[in-house]
């Protein structure tokens, strides 16, 4: 085992499920995401319960804009792809060109961020806050949530990627590697939920 982490040649085809620990993150990042799934589900039914409800303030109809969440959408699903590419190096076992994906999947989360406050301070100018209306506190609540999954998923990412400056690919950081890469998944999928449920329905 001393060799197999020493010198990144000997790494098996699959080393992210090569040992117990890295089988066992697999079953415990299983159930966080069971985790993860409700709780995003409880704010989905929060706020297709409470979008109607506007207290004079604006509604969805009166301030989304697809082109923004359109663009935004692309970037957030271009860097799952890249994030694939990413470990696709991994398996592969080359360290240069998985840091290259990681590292673009990185700039297209922080653009991502970027357009997500960028939308937030424009509907604060149209008179949206979070106190405004219960649509306001259920909208600012999911989207806002989802936005801080993107940033936990960024330092994630940040934070692997200078170990593997230091470690390299061994079978102990891979599992590390390969379960950002489906967190990053789950960033999207949700995402994907939310362009549907919030913005394409809220302006129908």
């Amino acid at each position: 085992m001393a060799d197999l982490h020493a010198n990144s040649n000997t790494l098996p085809p699959d080393p992210e499920k090569a040992t117990l620990e890295g089988k066992n993150k697999f079953i415990g990042f299983w159930l966080f995401l069971g985790g993860e799934t409700v709780l995003f589900a409880t704010l989905f039914g929060t706020y297709l319960g409470l979008k109607g409800q506007l207290n004079n303030g604006p509604g969805p109809a009166d301030l989304f804009d697809l082109t923004l969440v359109a663009a935004m959408t692309f970037i957030l699903l271009t860097s799952s792809l890249t994030s694939v590419f990413a470990l696709m190096a991994m398996k592969s076992n080359n360290l240069p060109k998985m840091q290259l994906w990681f590292g673009i999947t990185v700039l297209l989360g922080l653009a991502f961020l970027g357009f997500e406050v960028y939308e937030f301070y424009h509907y604060l100018d149209e008179g949206l806050g979070f106190t405004t209306s219960a649509f306001g506190s259920a909208f600012y609540t999911l989207v806002g949530f989802h936005g801080a999954h993107v940033v936990f998923g960024t330092i994630w990412i940040i934070t692997l990627m200078l170990q593997a400056m230091k470690k390299g690919i061994t079978v102990v950081t891979a599992p590390k590697f390969y379960l950002a890469g489906l967190y990053w998944h789950f960033v999207d999928v949700v995402w994907v939920f939310i362009f549907t449920v919030v913005y394409l329905m809220g302006v129908m």
